[in-house]
């Protein structure tokens, strides 16, 4: 179990890392992630972005499983 969280958090770190790269790339911004700017507060939920990351990994995972 703590394999898992350890490999877990390396890749959220990584995952960190990288954000400011893919969101040069369009990741973050895709239509469907849902942004509320208002007068002293912002909102953003990465609706569409955090489903096509899933997706992906998921697919990778898959892959590799084999």
């Amino acid at each position: 179990m703590a394999k898992w969280l350890i490999t877990l958090g390396i890749i959220l770190i990584g995952f960190g890392l990288l954000w400011p790269i893919l969101a040069k790339l369009g990741l973050g911004n895709l239509p469907g992630d849902i942004r509320i700017v208002r007068k002293g507060y912002q909102f953003y939920f990465p609706l569409t972005s955090g489903l096509l990351v899933s997706v992906i990994l998921t697919l990778i995972l898959w892959i590799f499983r084999r």
